[in-house]
């Protein structure tokens, strides 16, 4: 933990405190926030108070009285309820703006994971509760230059087997020896550990036809399809290294199993791309500028060039989603369906761009990158970016 950061971070966000707690492991964030061992018992409520100024104040539980011991600060410790309830509220008294995992109307719930109750015990002390999305995401979501290497180095395997995977439809289609969805996502998950990355246990999504109209399709043995000419094709690989643990690299790409995609398909493919592209430039203007951006202010504009085109009611997910050592990140989500993200953009963070159509019983298209944007403020995006469908033929 960085004790001197969190406590600049607090000055900055004219914050008095920023206080931790769990029971039974519920806040993970705390955990990698604080530098705490992730392993042995977490049976009893602990609390953690890291003052604006001044030295934090560890509270825990006599049957695990050393649970803080890893952290700076004066230790205190409880029995029953009643004398929680009392160290509780010596520890916050003349904090009137205190931080915690909450989340006002469950807007941002990747970050409210304090519980109402805990929530109203501690306003019961005077204290004003205020949201740590902005602080969870500062210490959580953003990685450095050795971060950001992972991720190039993930993104350069990921979209080599993304083009191999296309290669072996190619072949599949004119030997005429059946490939079938399940079979294809076995493949990319052989080469994802041959290369040393991993999904950890999520499916990379191959879907032929309708399956992808689920945005979340994952193939099954007993229900694949198998590729045959004329269908239409969604490929979706994510994965991180392995050792050490690296930041993610998530795309999407579409393709057609012959020489001429039908004209629907056509369309919707242009819809997204155009989507993408006006997300991504939009987004990239405004973190190069230096101006504030907003998830949602993103997923505005995205969402606008589908709805403009008539399919607004077929983007049936939000524009993006943070990505680091998870791939779903807990930094700033580009959503303004799903939740409204109003945290903003900060350097040394990561967010998929991945507009979708979804014509149920017919067909579905996704366009996938992710963008970077680098400690000193510049957007990037790495690796190749689809402009057209990828014909396999």
């Amino acid at each position: 933990m960085d004790l001197k950061a969190i406590q600049a971070a607090l000055k900055i966000h004219k914050l008095d405190a920023w206080l931790f707690c769990d029971h039974h492991r519920r806040d993970p964030m705390a955990y990698r926030i604080l530098g705490l061992p992730e392993t042995g018992m977490a049976s009893r409520r602990w609390w953690y108070l890291v003052p604006a100024e001044g030295e934090p104040v560890k509270l825990a539980h006599r049957v695990e009285p050393r649970k803080l011991d890893a952290l700076p600060g004066r230790q205190e410790h409880y029995l029953s309820w009643t004398e929680l309830h009392a160290k509780l509220k010596a520890m916050v008294a003349g904090r009137p703006r205190i931080a915690m995992q909450y989340s006002p109307n469950n807007d941002i719930p990747y970050v409210g994971l304090v519980d109402a109750g805990t929530v109203e015990l501690i306003r019961s002390f005077g204290p004003d509760i205020v949201s740590s999305a902005d602080l969870v995401q500062q210490f959580e979501a953003t990685f450095g230059e050795a971060g950001h290497a992972s991720h190039v180095w993930a993104g350069e395997r990921v979209q080599a087997i993304k083009d191999e995977t296309f290669a072996l439809m190619v072949k599949a289609l004119r030997d005429r020896v059946g490939a079938t969805e399940y079979e294809l996502k076995e493949h990319i998950l052989r080469r994802f550990a041959q290369e040393g990355l991993t999904s950890e246990g999520e499916s990379p999504i191959v879907g032929f036809n309708d399956h992808p109209a689920d945005p979340h399709f994952e193939p099954t043995r007993e229900g694949a399809y198998t590729l045959k000419s004329g269908d239409t094709v969604l490929l979706d690989l994510w994965a991180r290294r392995i050792e050490p643990v690296g930041v993610y690299y998530d795309i999407t790409w579409c393709a057609y199993a012959g020489p001429k995609p039908p004209d629907p398909y056509e369309e919707i493919w242009g819809v997204v791309r155009r989507a993408r592209d006006a997300a991504v430039a939009f987004a990239s203007k405004r973190i190069d500028s230096g101006d504030p951006v907003h998830g949602y202010e993103i997923d505005d504009v995205c969402r606008k060039v589908v709805a403009d085109a008539g399919y607004g009611d077929a983007f049936l997910h939000r524009t993006g989603h943070s990505i680091g050592t998870s791939v779903h990140g807990n930094g700033a989500n580009i959503d303004n369906l799903e939740t409204r993200d109003g945290r903003r953009i900060v350097p040394g963070t990561c967010f998929s761009i991945e507009p979708g159509i979804y014509l149920a019983g017919r067909m579905g298209v996704r366009a996938e990158v992710d963008v970077y944007v680098t400690p000193r403020g510049k957007a990037e995006v790495f690796g190749a970016i689809q402009e057209d469908l990828v014909l396999l033929a």
